[in-house]
């Protein structure tokens, strides 16, 4: 049974949600996220600037005159949300925790999908896969898979990209779009990346949080890790210790950039202290303007 909490964050989330869908999103997402692929639907006469490629050799033979094949857009495809929801995700210093604004996210995407009627599925994931929810297209679905990110509670609590991607990629056989959502605390996955971005349409959203970036500049404070539990008193006040977060910071965003740019794959940066439409609708603008490009 959902506790009173649980239900009323998720009637919230749909409220917000929905209506983001209605008003801004379903057109932008039927625009940059294509089907799966085309399928034939008739022969029309052959046109002067037609795709010689679609000739239809048959036909032309038994009317005597060219005849191509028209093709029309295979519009429902399969949408699955990769989650990360180790412990990290549990962090929050701006009044929400990352896994809030996970479900709220995946809330908002899964609703466009289902106005485009778009299946949408849900694998969540630690260091090994933890729950799997096969695609479905209704109401009821989606809001099963944003109680799954609230409300589960994970066996492990680290962080394993790697064999979440390798289970996916075994999972899903035809192309799929994918939606990875993580804090990318995590390394020794970019191989994988991408060879799902070559497989799938894959965008990788990355949650972060002020604090992970700003730390105290003075001060003694005991600091838990999240995942592995450990608890430490840092000096924060400490330039060596400021230098060596930073860092090691810095060296591990570098390896996100550069997987990231190596798998070709599209990016959005959400933070948990930022209105997370502004970055939507920047992706679906920027994606929009790739493909314009690709057609030209």
């Amino acid at each position: 049974m959902l506790s009173s909490e649980i239900l009323n964050k998720i009637k919230k989330i749909e409220l917000r949600s929905r209506k983001l869908v209605d008003d801004v999103f379903s057109g932008k997402y039927h625009s940059v996220f294509k089907g799966q692929g085309l399928e034939f639907s008739e022969v029309r006469e052959y046109v002067p600037g037609d795709d010689v490629r679609r000739i239809s050799w048959n036909v032309t033979a038994r009317r005597n005159k060219p005849y191509i094949k028209k093709y029309d857009e295979e519009r429902e495809q399969t949408v699955i949300f990769a989650v990360d929801l180790s412990a990290s995700g549990t962090f929050g210093s701006e009044n929400v925790t990352k896994n809030d604004l996970i479900a709220e996210l995946t809330a908002v995407l899964a609703f466009s999908a289902l106005k485009n009627s778009d299946r949408a599925g849900l694998l969540t994931f630690t260091d090994t896969v933890e729950k799997y929810i096969k695609p479905a297209k209704n109401k009821k679905h989606i809001l099963k898979l944003i109680d799954i990110i609230l409300s589960y509670k994970p066996q492990n609590k680290k962080t394993d990209i790697d064999g979440a991607l390798k289970y996916l990629n075994k999972l899903c056989k035809r192309k799929t779009l994918v939606f990875l959502i993580s804090d990318f605390y995590d390394d020794k996955f970019d191989k994988l990346l991408k060879l799902t971005s070559k497989k799938h349409d894959l965008v990788c959203i990355r949650i972060s949080d002020p604090k992970e970036q700003n730390i105290p500049k003075k001060g003694i404070f005991s600091i838990k890790d999240c995942e592995t539990g450990q608890l430490v008193d840092i000096d924060f006040s400490s330039k060596q210790v400021q230098d060596e977060y930073y860092k090691n910071y810095k060296v591990h965003q570098d390896y996100l950039e550069d997987t990231f740019k190596t798998a070709k794959t599209d990016v959005i940066d959400i933070s948990t202290e930022k209105p997370y439409i502004t970055e939507l609708i920047k992706f679906f603008k920027n994606r929009q303007t790739k493909l314009a490009k690709r057609v030209l």
